[in-house]
């Protein structure tokens, strides 16, 4: 049987297979007939098998397999294990229970329930924290004083380092924070005001003197302070007092300890540019003060972006010219007369920025020249409120007069010359937007922004139009509606309410814009070879507008506008006669022109008058003053109603005295009646001054009833021309320049 069960099984036949036993008589002839399957699966069992066992041995412990062990022992080295029984029970009997659930938790978890902390350990920390506290030494104004004398005379990076840690402690106690415990504290205001003057006048130069660096002789020339040997001993103070610095800045609200602390910071700018994450946090503050500061702080915040931006252009001038137009944006939302010079103060400085570097410049243009032409495509097609709003604010007509200004200062540059026709359509397109008169103000705007884009860069642009147009849409004639002495200021408004349509205010200033622009555009195109052709447009509607305004004062100021243009075209097309020279030769037209403006014409030069004239008078209007300020009118100054009362009541309170209470009353009664009437005449009068002067040629017929019909007529004719020349009002101010032209 032993040689038949070690026979393969295709050797067997059927019924020797069927006849052979299936049980194994022991485990040792099963592990020898295991091998014979061909098909693998006795093999796969056992293996089965013992990593089942190894799995079972695993998920018991050490320490219960350590018993078995033991208990083993016994049978094996019953003398070795008696002598553990009697020298040591210890090593036998022990624990195994949860041996291996101990094991298998080898991580840990958090218990459902955490217990609270006592107030015993909160006291201990706030103890630790006093003792902290109690550890820092207190600065005294004769510890500062040391100091200073100390630094002046030898500096050292040793005394420099406390000096920081003095200065953190000061900056620490303005951000009203405990934050990191101080080797310093500064409790006193008088010691805060001695240390932060010491640092801002002395830091500097002895950080000269440490790193032995020679002071600035030419600014284009920036020596950094990283090229020092001694650079790397003190860098790391250095990075704490630049970080302090720019945190002290953020803390202040003083414009003048503003400005003290930025020229400080402004001697600091090649430590800055030597720290980059300290130059970062220090433009982001730059930036802040430049657009929300004082005049002064926006100065020397301007000149150390300036100055940073100059020196690592790579580096910073690309992310500083967002952040400051992004700025400029912001804070030009709401525009009034205090708030109008230092949004051209942004303007200015952020031109001069991108005058840097025209590359750069020109891809930021690009970017916000195509934002505001898809505004004003999403306003053209959606016709909706809110795209129109979108388009008609602040926001949008200062970024076009940003850009204007750019382009105007930047010419002429190759990089920057595609812009203008974009720009010039992103205006146009403004304009003819909603072309109604409420926004009239709004047109003015980007007229100016537009002449001052023509001028600077020679490129004709049809502005002529916009402008004539405003005569035809507005009835000069009319009479106003309502009465104001204030004038509209509309350098500080865009759009115009109804009832400001019907006030004078509204024509007069109207007239102005539109003498100053059409003045200014004239100007611009005096020496111009084809201004007779240019002018002959508004030659024609400004005769017509003549021939109809009924106005005195308006008619007066178009009419020395229309003198002024006819002459100047009279002089460059008798100056074109003489000339020898075709049209189609560019480079003879361009000398020509030159020649022109060199020698000035009738315009440039009343033009230059007239422009010193108006500049003081925007001043004025800029600061605030009205016009009205500067006129002595007469008051009438009554008593009023209860002060005259109380005066009668004295008066007469001691001379009715009579016994009779009869006579008193009947004589009470009499006076109270004669008041009454007198009242009643001071009121009638005071309601006819009150209603204005269109009601002054009613009251003066009334009063000359009595008199004959001749005089009366002759009365009535003076009055009229009495008021005719009230409306008319005084001589303007050009009238006079006129006069001083002819003599």
């Amino acid at each position: 049987m032993a040689g038949n069960r070690k026979r393969k099984l295709e050797d067997l036949s059927v019924d020797e297979f069927l006849a052979s036993g299936f049980d194994s008589d022991d485990d040792r002839n099963s592990e020898e007939e295991a091998p014979v399957l061909n098909n693998g699966k006795s093999k796969k069992s056992k293996k089965l098998a013992v990593a089942a066992q190894d799995k079972g041995d695993k998920r018991k412990g050490k320490a219960s397999q350590h018993k078995e062990q033991l208990s083993r022992l016994k049978s094996k080295d019953p003398e070795f294990y008696k002598f553990l029984e009697e020298n040591d029970c210890s090593l036998l009997n022990f624990d195994d229970s949860d041996s291996s659930e101990d094991e298998e938790q080898k991580y840990h978890t958090p218990p459902s329930h955490l217990e609270e902390v006592s107030c015993d350990e909160e006291e201990e920390e706030t103890e630790k924290k006093t003792r902290k506290s109690r550890e820092s030494v207190k600065v005294t104004e004769k510890m500062v004083e040391e100091w200073r004398a100390s630094l002046r005379e030898n500096p050292t990076p040793h005394l420099f380092h406390m000096v920081v840690q003095a200065f953190k402690a000061a900056v620490v106690t303005t951000k009203g924070e405990s934050g990191e415990p101080c080797r310093f504290k500064v409790e006193d205001s008088s010691v805060f005001n001695a240390l932060i003057l010491f640092c801002i006048r002395d830091v500097s130069l002895a950080l000269q003197k440490m790193l032995h660096l020679k002071p600035e002789q030419d600014q284009k020339k920036l020596v950094l302070p990283s090229t020092s040997p001694r650079w790397q001993k003190i860098q790391v103070d250095i990075k704490m007092y630049l970080g302090n610095l720019v945190q002290l800045l953020s803390c202040l609200t003083e414009s003048t300890v503003v400005a003290a602390v930025l020229r400080h910071a402004n001697q600091m700018v090649p430590y800055y540019l030597c720290l980059p994450k300290q130059g970062r946090v220090f433009l982001k503050q730059l930036i802040k003060q430049w657009s929300t500061g004082e005049e002064t702080v926006r100065v020397l915040a301007f000149l150390a972006l300036s100055k940073i931006c100059r020196h690592k252009q790579d580096d910073y001038l690309n992310p500083v010219l967002k952040q400051m137009y992004i700025a400029y944006v912001k804070n030009c939302k709401f525009t009034s007369p205090t708030t109008l010079p230092m949004i051209n103060f942004m303007q200015r400085t952020l031109t001069e920025m991108y005058s840097f570097n025209t590359q750069v410049s020109y891809q930021h243009g690009f970017i916000y020249i195509r934002q505001l032409a898809v505004h004003l495509r999403n306003a053209m097609t959606m016709k909706k409120k809110e795209t129109y709003q979108s388009v008609y604010n602040w926001q949008f007509v200062h970024c076009l007069y940003l850009w204007c200004r750019v382009l105007s200062s930047l010419h002429p540059s190759d990089v920057m010359e595609p812009l203008i026709y974009p720009l010039c359509q992103v205006i146009l397109g403004c304009i003819k937007l909603v072309p109604t008169c409420r926004f009239f103000p709004l047109r003015m705007h980007c007229v100016r922004a537009l002449i001052l884009l023509s001028d600077s860069t020679k490129t004709f642009v049809p502005i002529l139009p916009f402008l004539l147009e405003v005569f035809q849409q507005t009835d000069f004639n009319k009479k106003p509606g309502r009465l104001t002495t204030k004038p509209i200021n509309f350098a500080v408004i865009l759009k115009l309410s109804n009832a400001n349509l019907q006030e004078k205010a509204f024509r007069d200033g109207l007239i102005e814009q539109l003498y100053d622009l059409l003045l200014e555009y004239f100007h611009s195109q005096a020496s111009s070879v084809g201004f007779p052709e240019l002018a002959l447009p508004a030659i024609v509607q400004l005769k017509a507008f003549l021939k109809q305004c009924k106005v005195a004062n308006y008619c007066k100021q178009i009419r020395q506008l229309l003198e002024k243009v006819q002459e100047n075209s009279a002089y460059v097309t008798e100056r074109r006669q003489r000339a020898a020279f075709g049209v189609s030769d560019v480079a003879a037209v361009a000398a020509w022109e030159r020649e022109t403006a060199e020698q000035g014409t009738p315009l440039t030069r009343y033009y230059s008058q007239w422009k010193k004239l108006r500049e003081k008078e925007i001043q004025l209007e800029i600061s605030g003053k009205e016009r009205m300020e500067d006129l002595d009118l007469p008051e009438i100054k009554r008593k009023k109603f209860q002060e005259s009362k109380e005066e009668d009541k004295k008066a007469f309170k001691d001379l009715f005295e009579s016994d009779s209470s009869s006579d008193g009353e009947g004589v009470e009664l009499r006076v109270k009646g004669k008041r009454s009437q007198e009242v009643k005449d001071e009121h009638e009068m005071s309601s006819e001054d009150e209603e204005g002067e269109y009601n002054v040629e009613e009251d003066s017929e009334d009063e000359e009833v009595s008199d004959s019909d001749g005089n009366e007529d002759g009365r009535k004719q003076s009055y009229k021309v009495d008021l005719k020349l009230l409306a008319e009002g005084d001589d303007d101010m050009v009238e006079d320049l006129e006069l001083s032209d002819q003599e």
